[in-house]
């Protein structure tokens, strides 16, 4: 099937299954039992040196011994999905219409390490309200993108694509499935994404719900009460300090990609190091879906091109970026760095805004409830 839109380019649209080769799974298995595991100095116990011996080794035999990839392949493939060919790059999309008629359009846009299966959590509350003893006013169509160079929307085979790039895209898809106004929704990298579709289609943008946003100003601001000032000071710690992951992909994603690209533990260390500093210590980790998550990177390949938002956007500077559509954020406690109220709202317009009891960087799979129950809050005071 195929559409043209007067606002984007033509976008083909197929249908799509996870379907991946078992000779691929028995080298990925062989691979992580034969993992050449290096003579670690003990690490302190806040993990400054990295993802622990010790736990490594013990989700490596989980990953041989339980963990079942064609069971895994099967809930992923319990969505609907399809392959999305937008500027001749195959973008994988899960797409959920709600069985409510006047069901809302809504985009959700993921984050690294992650990919859109990253939201399955959300699909029922979201999409089927009333099954979940929910009001079925406030439904949504689901349309869930995986970013270009990440899991199945990878390896990119060409260059250039950042937040902007990836917002008119997603613009495209929408016009693709005929949706002419609708919700966005993003953390993350999906937090530029989410705003730069604001930017460039306000007119159609019903509003705007991010679940991490970044705030900087001068900590001498008179207008700034504590908890503004304790927030701002964190993020200018963070980003006078980057996190190593940031630094070698904004630098050398294909110099890092060799490692990762060889070794299923090493693509496995490399997404749970981030993903244990930022959940919140009290969340759950689920090992199945954190070894689903890094089998699919490793599996598609995408060590390399899921770098390439970083290494696109370094060095790039300036101030935020004003959206001209209603914003809503929700705040989660143990996020990596939390946003100033005061800040936000002299940039956006801010109709909405809500501090999560818990939680940390990953909403989605963290706090579903609480991520479902906040973009239904949120939107259901926009309307249409």
């Amino acid at each position: 099937m195929q559409t043209q839109s007067s606002r984007s380019s033509a976008v083909t649209l197929a249908p799509y299954r996870v379907a991946v080769p078992q000779a691929a799974i028995d080298d990925l298995l062989r691979r992580v039992a034969s993992t050449r595991w290096p003579h670690a100095v003990p690490a302190p116990a806040d993990r400054e040196s990295g993802t622990a011996p010790d736990f490594l080794q013990r989700l490596a035999g989980h990953w041989l011994d339980r963990w079942d990839w064609r069971a895994e392949e099967a809930g992923l493939n319990a969505w609907p999905q399809l392959i999305a060919t937008v500027e001749g790059t195959p973008i994988h999309v899960i797409h959920v219409r709600s069985p409510e008629p006047d069901a809302m359009p809504l985009i959700l846009t993921h984050g690294w390490p992650g990919t859109g299966f990253d939201f399955t959590s959300v699909i029922g509350p979201l999409s089927d309200p009333r099954a979940h003893g929910l009001d079925p006013a406030q439904a949504f169509h689901l349309v869930i993108p995986t970013i270009p160079g990440f899991g199945f929307s990878g390896p990119l085979e060409g260059h250039g694509w950042d937040a902007v790039r990836v917002a008119r895209a997603w613009i495209a898809v929408m016009d693709a499935f005929g949706y002419e106004r609708f919700g966005v929704h993003g953390g993350d990298w999906g937090t530029p994404v989410s705003l730069a579709i604001g930017q460039l289609a306000p007119d159609r943008v019903i509003g705007v719900h991010l679940s991490y946003l970044g705030t900087r100003a001068p900590l001498d601001d008179p207008t700034l009460n504590q908890v503004d000032r304790d927030r701002l000071g964190r993020t200018a710690d963070y980003v006078s300090n980057p996190a190593g992951y940031w630094v070698l992909q904004s630098t050398r994603p294909l110099t890092l990609a060799y490692a990762l690209a060889d070794s299923p533990v090493g693509q496995f260390a490399w997404i749970a190091d981030r993903i244990q500093a930022w959940m919140d210590p009290s969340s759950a980790l689920d090992q199945d879906r954190l070894l689903t998550t890094a089998s699919i990177f490793w599996l598609a390949n995408t060590a390399d091109s899921s770098s390439r938002l970083h290494f696109t956007t370094a060095g790039v500077r300036g101030g935020p970026q004003p959206c001209p559509v209603p914003v809503g954020v929700a705040v989660s406690p143990h996020d990596i760095i939390l946003p100033s109220r005061t800040v936000a709202e002299r940039t956006y317009d801010v109709v909405h805004w809500t501090e999560f009891p818990r939680g940390g960087h990953f909403p989605a799979i963290e706090v579903p409830d609480l991520l479902s129950g906040d973009l239904r809050a949120f939107f259901g005071q926009l309307g249409s």
